[in-house]
């Protein structure tokens, strides 16, 4: 082996190679420095005084399936100048690490493509050594992303685990990338975005997010001249969660063996878009079966589907007769579901409206609330809880094209 194909295929340069070894499943090559070139570590000069040295073994890039490292018998000199003894720096790898630079950028552009457990079995090595160069990556590149060139974001939160534990997330909607993942759903969990983004200079017109007071209130202190958008899926959300709670309720009060049977049936169908009803499985007979059941089941099936419409007026002015007209239909149905869901939709009309001057949805982050949930379930969860902020953060950049 030639120095120069070191050099090349292992990025190691400055060094002459000595010998290779075959032995414990792996290859190992050693290397040596020449005495002349040694020079301190903190002052560069070389002016210095050999002091012996110091054997150290670093994993490199794997040849096909043998895992290969790289020996090298470090000097440790002492410097006139500094009147200090050290080991001289490395060219190859940090001097804290035991494997080569060039094994770190590997595991950084396979960790992009398999997961952690995969590439650990694949060079052979522990899962936590893995974990820490990704996170060392991810940190460098993700941990503080810039705000400046924020203009409209969107603010969620998901589910981490059992036991109502959260985590809000917020999102670019103009790159789409997730620029601050908190601990929580309360407005505490968004004070380090506001602590970083005031000194930022960032100009935020509009802010898409669900009708969490506690997120409301923080936006209007933080943000008093953003619009606060309501977008369609927490609307359809509200809804079918009163939609779900009618079913029930009239399930529990019809006597007829075969009408529970019926109702029963259509739980999602209920809530499903008409467009998406498959009809090879008889879906819109079935739901229209259901809904000739029950008068207020169907009043109330109808008005929300009737209420999508909202979201597809020509202007503002269309859409504020539209939801009046809505409001006024809901609250003399008499259905008490309809009634309240009217109340609702009355206090949050503002935000309502707000969409046809920002014209922004919470939907691009619902999305990347999928791709966490996929995150969590390919790693079978995380037990560091930063590294599982920093994958939220780089999210937008990831692609899984082995899984392992």
């Amino acid at each position: 082996m030639s120095t120069s194909l070191l050099y090349h295929g292992f990025g190691i340069r400055g060094y002459h190679y000595t010998r290779t070894d075959f032995g414990d499943g792996r290859v190992t090559f050693s290397i040596r420095q020449e005495p002349s070139t040694c020079r301190c570590s903190a002052c560069r000069s070389a002016d210095v005084i050999h002091r012996g040295e110091v054997p150290r073994t670093f994993l490199s890039v794997p040849i096909g399936s043998k895992p290969t490292a790289v020996t090298l018998r470090v000097p440790r000199v002492e410097c006139r100048g500094c009147r200090a003894a050290r080991q001289v720096r490395l060219r190859f790898a940090d001097p804290r690490w035991t494997y080569t630079r060039a094994f770190e950028r590997y595991v950084i552009e396979m960790g992009r493509r398999m997961t952690i457990l995969s590439l650990a079995v694949h060079l052979g090595v522990g899962w936590d050594l893995i974990k820490d160069i990704l996170k060392r990556d991810l940190s460098r590149r993700y941990a503080k992303p810039k705000l400046k060139h924020l203009t409209r974001i969107a603010i969620d939160e998901f589910a981490v685990a059992k036991g109502h534990r959260c985590m809000t997330t917020v999102l670019d909607l103009e790159s789409g990338a997730v620029v601050f993942v908190g601990d929580g759903k309360a407005a505490s969990a968004l004070r380090p975005f506001w602590k970083r983004l005031r000194p930022s200079g960032a100009k935020i017109e509009a802010v898409a997010m669900d009708m969490s007071a506690a997120y409301r209130k923080a936006v209007r202190e933080n943000l008093p001249r953003a619009l606060i958008v309501f977008d369609h899926f927490h609307i359809s959300k509200l809804f079918n969660e009163k939609l779900t709670e009618l079913r029930r309720d009239l399930h529990r009060e019809l006597t007829d063996g075969l009408g529970k049977r019926v109702l029963k049936g259509v739980r999602w169908l209920i809530l499903k878009d008409p467009a998406n009803l498959d009809e090879d499985k008889d879906e819109k007979r079935r739901l229209k079966e259901a809904l000739k059941l029950n008068e207020p089941l169907a009043t109330a099936y109808y008005m929300k589907e009737e209420l999508r419409w909202f979201w597809e007026q020509p202007g503002k002015a269309f859409a504020t007769s539209f939801l009046d007209g809505w409001l006024r239909r809901a609250q003399a149905s008499g259905v008490k579901v309809l009634q309240r869901m009217a109340k609702a939709l009355a206090l949050y009309r503002s935000g309502l409206l707000a969409y046809y001057e920002a014209m922004i949805t919470s939907g691009p982050l619902e999305g990347t609330n999928n791709k966490i949930k996929v995150l969590k379930r390919v790693a079978y969860g995380y037990r560091d809880h930063e590294f599982f902020k920093l994958k939220i953060l780089s999210l937008h950049e990831t692609r899984y094209e082995l899984i392992g």
